[in-house]
């Protein structure tokens, strides 16, 4: 055509470049393309479309994009073909702002993007943590009916699990399983890992064994996640037996699926496998700084400070770059075990290495090492340590307080005291050993310390004497307290530890004392160690100090919190001052201080002791207005009262109200009520109770069987009485003489004598012993019913084995004087009077019969 001088037109063009398109000949397209442009022909939309699918084909979306920009500026009509295959080249080369753009654009000529675009779109945004827009991009999606594919439903999970929005990754799962659509392997590992994050380990597990049923798993990412979930969660042998199954199926393990498998040894302590498995990633590449620390802490963490040098030194050998992670363990090492030479020549080295030119903690550690020699005390205290600093400075003391070097120990902490929170680093050190145990050198660091003058912080200071009172020291606990109790800034944290140590060491007079001398010089020691104070009195049975104390702080208004309140009112409560503790709690509400469950608690017992029933009902009325969640103490104490005062319907109500609120009945519980039951003689509830236990996986114990026994007995059913005995023996539960004295008073009471005598015999025959109690209930039967004989003859057996008791031998001089022997009521008077014990005139041989 262009030798016979015939200008091609459009149609002609257009073929040529499709035909080049349809061949792949793309650099003759493009040279063709410019041929075109030269001649001023501009080819219609379809041609363009087919240039721009093969390019997008060949992934050259740079000349995709050129093109187009060429189409935009002839005014070439863009259909919604052309929109399609430009957004996603502009998206392929991360273009995000302009793909969004010509979105926008291709929405506004009524186009509507299909799901592929909308996919590749919210997959470039959510990778660029624009996670707002992907998320509106994909609202627009779904405004329009486009039902998501499994590619777009993987980058929303992808960026939801990124962002840590559970619930919408969640839901998003669910509306996948509504519309039908497919969940491949990367989904199922998504939705495992999110519900690790969300500690739903077991719903984890059952996707990852519904993943194996469907069959499609194909590598071993999946199986890493789960285990990876197990680990975290701390389930070592369940991570170590996906591991295993992995193993079984011969999927190839990558050093990711080591490093698990590494972590999973070192958390179980097993050493021997965890040196197997690094040695296996050793072998595959260096192996990385953070699988070198695990293993190093674990050398340390088990005591194995020889292992933990060798290890030191293959790394070493083998060329492990170190990061500054790794240095610092490295470091800890060398410090801890005092390798002066080791340490120096180290800090040396990476100081110098281009990689910790900014380090903080190497070039720190060289400073503290150095002195003034590298930089000026001045620079130093420039500003405050950050934590690679403070690091840097409790490791250079440390390496010198093991290696004995006091002198060096003393001009780093010197050097360290110029800096703004020097003295608080230090102290956190002291604290740090004597948790550690290592209190030889909290000792020296701390008499360092008073050797330049400054006086540590309370928290270091309250460690050591805390330390000294575990040991019950109290000599040492109280030097330290002198050496900062005159300081100013002695503080509550000191007076705490040095009333405990005082109670510790059961020296709770002498803390009295020291109260008492430190009110006079104006101290204020403050509502933990008063709490504190107070409870190691009133434990110990010292409740009149205990008092004075409460009155001390009531009337100086001492600020005192929830805790401290709580143990005043405990206190009262145990010595029987009931109105104090009364007082205290209307002072607690009238400072405004927040009462807490065990307030009420507290509180109800006071009130139900003092049988103010109702001011006890009120408190627990008032706890649940306030929202507080009562617990299975509080509505059994207030049961407890309710049975005392009689109320035993009201008590039956309460419990099923404790059901109500969700509270399963604890065995404790269970046997208040039956007990109550008991009270009232209802044996039949007692029995469903008891039943009600059984089948809610709650044992009844020997406590549950005396209740019952009570309940049986309190109408004269006795033999179902001694057929609960019968059954807790079968359960394998021994009964106590209070189980047969019950019993013993039941018969007792129906005059059936010869039962008594029976059950009595029982009871010898047992492994127990009869009782003061079962002595007395014999011996008053016998007495009451009028059968003189037997009683006395029962007393003359018992008189030498028991102990003198006011009921026994007065019932004895009774029976004596009944049946004429007057010699012998006399001799059991004289025993009495010799031993203090009062005579009981009013007691009468037969006094039953005669109420018959």
């Amino acid at each position: 055509m262009l030798e016979a001088r015939c200008e091609p037109d459009e149609v002609a063009c257009g073929t040529m470049l499709c035909a080049y398109a349809r061949w792949g000949r793309h650099k003759a397209m493009m040279s063709f393309f410019s041929a075109v442009q030269e001649r001023g022909i501009t080819p219609s939309t379809a041609v363009f479309n087919f240039m721009l699918s093969s390019l997008q084909k060949r992934s050259l979306h740079e000349n995709v994009i050129s093109i187009w920009k060429q189409m935009t500026e002839k005014g070439v009509e863009l259909n919604h073909f052309t929109f399609t295959v430009v957004i996603c080249s502009l998206a392929k080369e991360g273009h995000a702002e302009v793909a969004f753009k010509t979105l926008n654009q291709m929405k506004s000529l009524k186009f509507i993007p299909e799901e592929a675009t909308y996919s590749i779109l919210i997959s470039l945004i959510s990778k660029s943590g624009n996670y707002d827009d992907a998320f509106r991009l994909y609202e627009d999606m779904r405004s329009q009916g486009i039902i998501p594919s499994n590619f777009t439903c993987a980058s929303l999970l992808t960026m939801y699990y990124r962002k840590e929005d559970y619930p919408k990754a969640l839901a998003l799962f669910e509306e996948m399983e509504r519309y039908d659509i497919k969940i491949d392997e990367v989904i199922y590992g998504l939705l495992i890992r999110i519900y690790g994050k969300l500690g739903l380990y077991e719903d984890a597990q059952k996707t990852f064994e519904d993943v194996k049923k469907l069959g499609v798993i194909s590598n071993e990412k999946t199986y890493t996640t789960m285990a990876q979930v197990h680990l975290n969660a701390g389930n070592i042998e369940d991570a170590l037996n996906i591991m295993d199954e992995m193993k079984s199926k011969n999927i190839s393990f990558s050093n990711f699926c080591y490093g698990i498998l590494l972590r999973c040894y070192i958390m179980k302590e097993d050493l021997a496998s965890a040196e197997a498995v690094f040695q296996a990633l050793s072998k595959m590449q260096i192996p990385e700084c953070g699988f070198c620390k695990d293993m190093l802490n674990l050398y340390m963490r088990l005591g194995l400070t020889e292992k933990a040098k060798d290890f030191i030194f293959q790394i070493r050998k083998i060329q492990v770059e170190f990061d500054e992670e790794l240095l610092k363990a490295v470091m800890k090492v060398f410090c801890i075990e005092g390798m002066v030479r080791d340490a120096v020549h180290l800090i040396r080295e990476f100081s110098a290495s281009k990689t910790f030119e900014d380090s903080v903690f190497t070039q720190t550690f060289s400073v503290a090492i150095h002195g003034n020699d590298r930089f000026s005390a001045t620079e130093i205290a420039s500003k405050p340590l950050d934590q690679p600093g403070a690091m840097a400075f409790e490791l250079a003391l440390i390496l010198y307080i093991t290696d004995g070097n006091t002198m060096k120990a003393e001009e780093t902490l010197n050097l360290l005291l110029k800096t703004a929170n020097g003295l608080s680093v230090a102290s956190q050190l002291i604290r740090k050993f004597t948790k550690e145990g290592d209190i030889s050198k909290a000792e020296d660091l701390y008499k360092l310390l008073m050797k330049l003058g400054r006086k540590p912080e309370d928290v270091a200071s309250a460690s050591l004497i805390n330390f000294y009172g575990k040991q019950k020291n109290l000599k040492d606990a109280l030097n330290v307290f002198a050496s900062v109790a005159n300081s100013s800034r002695t503080g509550s944290l000191v007076y705490n530890s040095i009333i405990d140590s005082y109670n510790r060491c059961d020296k709770q007079e002498e803390a009295y004392t020291f109260y008492r001398e430190e009110m006079k010089k104006g101290h204020v020691l403050g509502p933990v160690a008063i709490s504190m104070l107070v409870n190691g009195l009133s434990n110990c049975g010292r409740y009149t100090e205990a008092e004075a104390i409460i009155h001390n702080s009531l009337r100086a208004n001492l600020e005192l919190d929830t805790v401290a309140y709580n143990t005043f009112i405990k206190a009262m409560l145990q010595a029987g001052k009931l109105r104090l503790a009364s007082r205290v709690y209307e002072h607690m509400l009238s400072s405004g201080v927040p009462p807490s469950i065990q307030t009420y608690n507290t509180m109800i017992s006071v009130y139900g002791r003092g049988r103010n029933l109702d001011k006890a009902v009120k408190a627990f009325d008032i706890a649940q207005k306030m929202g507080i969640s009562l617990d299975e103490k509080a509505y059994t104490n207030l049961i407890c009262y309710y049975g005392k005062a009689g109320k035993y319907d009201e008590a039956s109500n309460l419990f099923g109200r404790m059901q109500e609120a969700g509270i399963k009945p604890g065995q404790v519980s269970c046997n208040v009520m039956i007990n109550v039951y008991a009270a009232a003689g209802l044996y039949q509830e007692a029995e469903v109770l008891m039943h009600s236990m059984r089948s809610s996986g709650c044992k009844p114990d020997s406590l549950t069987y005396l209740a019952l026994i009570r309940a049986y007995t309190r109408v004269g059913e006795c033999s179902d009485a001694e057929k609960a005995i019968d059954s807790m023996q079968k359960e394998g539960i021994s009964p106590s003489c209070a189980h047969f004295n019950v019993l013993l008073s039941g018969f007792a009471k129906g005059g059936l004598i010869r039962e008594v005598e029976r059950i009595y015999n029982n009871l010898m025959n047992t492994e127990l012993q009869p009782d003061l109690e079962s002595h007395s209930l014999m011996l008053r039967c016998y007495m009451d019913y009028g059968h003189v004989e037997e009683g006395i003859s029962f007393f003359e057996r018992i008189s030498k084995s028991v102990k003198p008791d006011r009921f026994i031998m007065s019932a004895a001089v009774h029976l004596y004087r009944s049946a004429g022997l007057a010699l012998k009521a006399e001799g059991v008077l004289r025993s009495m009077n010799s031993f203090g014990i009062p005579f009981l005139e009013k007691l009468e041989v037969g006094s039953k019969l005669k109420a018959d």
